[in-house]
């Protein structure tokens, strides 16, 4: 299947849904806003409870999943491979105009995230926006900071009613824009991978493994194997892939979850810390500190 452009995107051949589809269609609340060629689709899931999600459409969709986590489940993107990974929060996606996008989950927290619209023939891809059109590929379960960090700034303004807001809206719906181009121009420059970095299958099945594992003891060794690389080469192309080695970017996943669940009253510190794998809460308060600037019992008391 041959991607989709930003300024030729391929047409269903029958109108299908505008938004994503959820079934049930009361398991969450949402909350939209639209701009000039963006339209923001805010999803907080209200029951646990399983549930499927279908999306096929003229329009770009960009995902950021703020809080994702799942018990089973799987997700598909056409012209991508299905992924059942079970921890995708603070992670972003993207379904091409045409593609069709679906899966089903039974989560293990309420999820919450929003969808992003983006109109491929919109006021914001004239040429002199300055945005050009690249291929935009499918992608599932990534994660860019700048791109995160817009993303979260526009969703922000889609619950602003304030009309003086609106300009201000429609710049950061500009830069969203941009942030996705410039995305992709970055994924064309290495499309060959980086020299000494891992291959784009070696980066997915290793992020995936240790997603799933992430409060086990993972080993160096079990890592290259999933990679087919020797520990030397392995550990050199990690870091030129990920920016950090291996342990470090386990820690920073293991962090991550523990945000997820200081969010559950009902867990103690001590628990959480068990189940990403620190045996004492001495050491899980210690890392969780490094790592944010304040202890898991702060940070639990910031959420309330």
């Amino acid at each position: 299947m041959s991607d989709i452009g930003i300024g030729s995107p391929r047409l269903p051949a029958s109108p299908p849904p505008s938004i994503v589809k959820l079934s049930p269609p009361d398991i969450a609340q949402r909350r939209s806003a639209s701009w000039s060629a963006i339209q923001a689709d805010t999803i907080q899931v209200t029951r646990r409870e399983p549930f499927e999600y279908k999306f096929q459409a003229w329009r770009h969709l960009l995902i950021a999943y703020e809080r994702a986590a799942r018990d089973d489940g799987e997700t598909v993107i056409e012209g991508l491979p299905k992924s059942t990974l079970r921890e995708f929060s603070r992670t972003l996606s993207v379904v091409p105009a045409g593609h069709q996008f679906y899966g089903w989950q039974t989560p293990r927290v309420l999820t919450r995230a929003t969808c992003f619209y983006i109109d491929p023939r919109g006021p914001l891809l004239d040429p002199e926006s300055g945005v050009t059109g690249p291929t935009i590929r499918p992608r599932l379960f990534f994660f860019d900071q700048t791109l995160w960090d817009t993303a979260l700034k526009l969703k922000a303004e889609s619950g602003n009613s304030d009309p003086g807001n609106r300009q201000y809206a429609e710049v950061v719906s500009l830069m969203l824009m941009h942030e996705l181009v410039r995305l992709e121009r970055a994924g064309s420059r290495v499309a060959t991978p980086v020299r000494g970095g891992l291959a784009m299958w070696q980066q997915k099945r290793v992020s995936e493994f240790i997603e799933e594992n992430v409060g086990e003891e993972i080993s160096l060794a079990t890592l290259a194997e999933l990679t087919r690389l020797s520990l030397y080469h392995f550990a050199r192309a990690f870091r030129q892939s990920f920016g950090v080695p291996p342990h470090r970017y386990h820690l920073a996943r293991r962090m991550e979850r523990a945000k997820i669940l200081l969010e559950k009253p009902a867990m103690s510190v001590m628990q959480i810390g068990v189940q990403i794998g620190f045996r004492e809460a001495s050491s899980f308060a210690t890392a969780f500190r490094r790592a944010t600037g304040i202890t898991p019992t702060d940070y639990r008391r910031q959420l309330n």
